[in-house]
């Protein structure tokens, strides 16, 4: 499965595009760790979240996708995917959102259960995380969020009028935030299924696939293809 492919994957299963995807796709985003790197006697970049928010965004990721009769999410070291992500391919303001969630979640969970996420049980933790999903899903519905996506909408019409008259076409368009639990959950899916532990254990794979036959026979239950 190819990066495009599994940008399309991601988004259909949250039901829109994936933050960072065009850059993703278009420049790979060096989605290799640091540790890698280093291995490799490569260069290598500064993290842009400690190891402690890396471990942080692992628990977060496995609470999402947990290892059971297949590989979690912590096997395919998703945290260490989301620093690559968020540090090469999210805006100055998404990275903003991205790391205030984080902050959020400590807070609610300080709130909700009197202690740290770090430090909760695995059914509190997915207790909490369905609550910022269900959120993070009515976000877009609010009528503030509508009615600021509507000026927005208007701005961008402008811009286009005006760059369609230079000529200019293609440029980068602004587009609302997304709620930062949504972010989390896409570059978690996104981080597992491109992994080697994602792709080969909780999809099926063949690294030399034989010829192309369009009526595979297919099961109820049966793992999707990775390739």
């Amino acid at each position: 499965m190819n990066r495009r492919q599994a940008v399309q994957k991601v988004a259909f299963l949250m039901g829109g595009t994936v933050l960072g995807a065009e850059l993703f796709i278009q420049t790979g985003c060096k989605t290799t760790t640091n540790k890698e790197a280093a291995e490799a006697g490569a260069e290598t970049l500064p993290d842009f979240f400690t190891k402690d928010e890396i471990a942080y965004l692992d628990e977060i990721a496995e609470t999402i996708l947990p290892r059971t009769a297949t590989p979690g999410a912590k096997d395919a070291q998703v945290g260490a995917f989301m620093n690559v992500m968020v540090r090469d391919c999210y805006t100055p303001e998404d990275q903003k959102i991205f790391k205030d969630g984080l902050d959020a979640i400590e807070k609610r969970s300080k709130e909700k259960y009197n202690t740290g996420f770090m430090q909760m049980q695995p059914q509190q933790r997915t207790e909490l995380l369905t609550i910022l999903d269900k959120e993070a899903g009515a976000y877009k519905n609010t009528d503030d969020y509508k009615a600021k996506k509507e000026e927005l909408a208007k701005e961008e019409r402008v811009k286009d009028s005006i760059a369609e008259t230079k000529g200019n076409f293609g440029y980068a368009r602004a587009s609302m935030p997304k709620h930062y639990f949504s972010m989390m959950k896409e570059l978690t899916l996104l981080g597992f299924f491109t992994s080697e532990p994602g792709a080969t254990k909780a999809l099926r794979y063949s690294a030399v696939p034989g010829k192309y036959d369009p009526c595979m026979p297919y099961a109820k239950g049966d793992k999707a293809w990775a390739t």
